[in-house]
C-alpha cells in the first residue's frame, strides 16, 4: 500500500515543482472551505475511533496518536475562521493553526517513533481534557496579541510566491516541523506495519506519507491565502482520506473479532453442556449392556459396538467445538487420526505438510474423512498400521489415507452395498470442490486419496 501511494504522491509533487507553479491553482472560496470541513471531520472523527481502540489497550502509542489528530482536526477547523472579516477573528484564524499543527504532527512521530509501552489506568480517563486546555490557551493567547499579530494581507496572499518569498519565517518553520513529523512517522509506522498484523498502522504510513507530500509543496509554495485551491490541497486531504480507511478497516477487524469470540465462547458453552450430558448418558448406557448381555448376547454386542462409535463420535465433536478456528490443517488432522490410533491400538506413520492451508469449511470435511478413512482401516480392514500424507504437488493439494487391511473390491461395494462412510467421504470431497478415488483389493490394503 505504501509504494503506490508514495508513487502517486511523487509524481504529483514532481509536476508541481517542474511546472514552476501550483497546479490545479484557481481561486474557490467554496471548494478549498469543503476540503477544510472534510479534513477537520476526518480528524476529529479518526481520533475519536483512535480514543476507543485506546481505551481497550491503554496503550502510549494510541494515545499519542489520537492526541494529535485531534489537534490537527481543530488546526482545520480554525482555518474556517480566516473566512471572517473580524480583525481579531482573521489573526485567530491565521495564528492559530499552524502551532496546533505542529504539536499534532510532533505527537503522531511521536507514537510511531517512542517504544511501546503500557499506560496508567488514570491516565485513560484524562486522554482528552489535556488537548482542550491546550486549545484554549493558545486561543486566549492570540485573542490578547490580537492586532499586534502580522494580517493575511500583509504577509501576502502567497499566490505564486517561491520559498525564498516568504515574508513569516514562524510560517516556514512550522511547514518544515510538520514536513519532518509526518515523513519520520510515514517511515515509522510502515517498518511497524511490517512486524506487527495491525490493520490501523497498515494505512497510518502512507497517510503520513501523502501528508510530507502535501506539506513539501505548502514549503515549496506558501499560501496565506484561504480562498485558493490547489494540488497541496488535494494531497493533505488524500492523507485523511487514507486515515478514514485505516479507521473503517480497524472497525471492520474489531467487530468480526468481536463475532468470533462469541462463536468461541458458544462452542465451549455447548462442549460442556455435551460433556456433562450426552458423553455421561451413552457412557452410562454402555455400562449397563454388561447386565443384560447374558439375554441376548448377539444383541448387546452390536448394541456396545454402537454406544462405542457414538461415544468415539461424541468425543471427536466434544475436541473439535474446543478447538481454535484458525487450527492449522495438518495439525487438526494428526490431532483426529491420533485419537483412533490411541484407542484401538494402531501404528501410526505421519507426513503431514504443515504449509498446506485450507479454510475452516475444507479444513473440517478433510479431518471428517480422515478420520472416517481411519476409522474403516481397523473396524472394516482390521488394520494394525495407519499412514496419512498431507501434501502439495504439480497436481495440488492431497490428502492421502492408507492401510494394511484386508481391503474390498470397492467396485462390487459400490453397486451392491453402498456404505454410508464411502458416500459421506465421497460428498465431502466433492463439496471441497475436489476429487476422490479409493484404491483397494481383497488382501491387499485400502487406500483413499483426497485432491483439491
Amino acid at each position: 500500500m505504501v509504494v503506490p501511494v508514495v508513487a502517486i504522491g511523487v509524481l504529483v509533487t514532481v509536476a508541481v515543482v517542474a511546472a514552476g507553479e501550483r497546479v490545479l491553482e484557481y481561486r474557490s472560496p467554496a471548494s478549498h472551505l469543503v476540503l477544510e470541513t472534510i479534513d477537520a471531520c476526518v480528524a476529529v472523527l479518526v481520533s475519536y475511533l483512535v480514543y476507543g481502540r485506546f481505551q481497550r489497550s491503554g496503550s502510549r502509542q494510541d494515545l499519542l496518536l489520537l492526541q494529535g489528530l485531534a489537534f490537527l482536526g481543530v488546526a482545520n477547523a480554525g482555518l474556517v475562521l480566516t473566512l471572517a472579516r473580524s480583525n481579531s477573528v482573521e489573526a485567530l484564524g491565521l495564528w492559530l493553526p499552524p502551532p496546533l499543527r505542529v504539536l499534532g504532527t510532533l505527537l503522531i512521530a511521536a507514537a510511531a517513533l517512542l517504544p511501546a509501552r503500557s499506560v496508567r489506568t488514570t491516565t485513560r480517563r484524562w486522554a482528552l481534557p489535556p488537548i482542550a486546555g491546550v486549545v484554549l490557551v493558545f486561543v486566549v493567547v492570540l485573542l490578547w496579541l490580537g492586532d499586534r499579530l502580522p494580517r493575511a494581507s500583509e504577509l501576502g496572499d502567497g499566490v505564486g510566491l517561491p520559498l525564498a518569498s516568504s515574508t513569516h519565517a514562524g510560517l516556514l518553520v512550522a511547514q518544515v516541523v510538520t514536513l519532518t513529523g509526518f515523513a519520520a512517522a510515514a517511515v515509522a509506522f510502515t517498518i511497524q506495519a511490517r512486524e506487527r498484523d495491525d490493520v490501523l498502522l497498515r494505512w497510518l504510513g502512507p497517510a503520513c506519507a501523502l501528508g510530507a507530500l502535501a506539506r513539501l509543496i505548502y514549503l515549496i509554495f506558501p499560501s496565506n491565502g484561504a480562498d485558493w485551491f490547489y494540488s497541496g490541497d488535494v494531497l493533505r486531504t488524500g492523507c485523511y482520506l487514507l486515515l478514514l480507511i485505516g479507521a473503517g478497516r480497524e472497525i471492520s477487524r474489531y467487530w468480526s473479532a468481536q463475532a468470533e469470540a462469541a462463536v468461541a465462547e458458544d462452542r465451549r458453552r455447548m462442549a460442556r453442556e455435551m460433556h456433562d450430558g450426552i458423553l455421561q448418558e451413552l457412557a452410562y448406557i454402555r455400562s449397563e449392556l454388561a447386565a443384560v448381555a447374558s439375554v441376548d448376547e448377539a444383541r448387546a454386542g452390536r448394541i456396545a459396538a454402537a454406544g462405542d462409535r457414538a461415544l468415539d463420535e461424541a468425543r471427536h465433536l466434544l475436541v473439535a467445538l474446543g478447538r481454535a478456528a484458525d487450527e492449522p490443517l495438518a495439525d487438526a488432522v494428526e490431532r483426529a487420526v491420533e485419537q483412533i490410533a490411541q484407542r484401538y491400538g494402531v501404528a501410526l506413520r505421519l507426513e503431514l505438510d504443515a504449509s498446506v492451508a485450507a479454510d475452516s469449511a475444507q479444513r473440517h470435511a478433510l479431518v471428517r474423512i480422515a478420520r472416517e478413512a481411519a476409522l474403516n482401516a481397523v473396524r472394516h480392514g482390521g488394520a494394525e498400521r495407519v499412514g496419512i500424507r498431507l501434501g502439495e504437488d504439480g497436481e495440488g493439494r492431497y490428502l492421502e489415507v492408507s492401510d494394511d487391511g484386508t481391503g474390498f473390491e470397492p467396485e462390487r461395494r459400490t453397486a451392491k452395498e453402498p456404505g454410508f462412510g464411502l458416500i459421506s467421504m465421497r460428498e465431502r470431497a466433492a463439496a471441497l470442490p475436489g476429487t476422490f478415488r479409493i484404491d483397494s483389493r481383497p488382501g491387499g490394503g485400502t487406500e483413499v486419496t483426497v485432491r483439491w
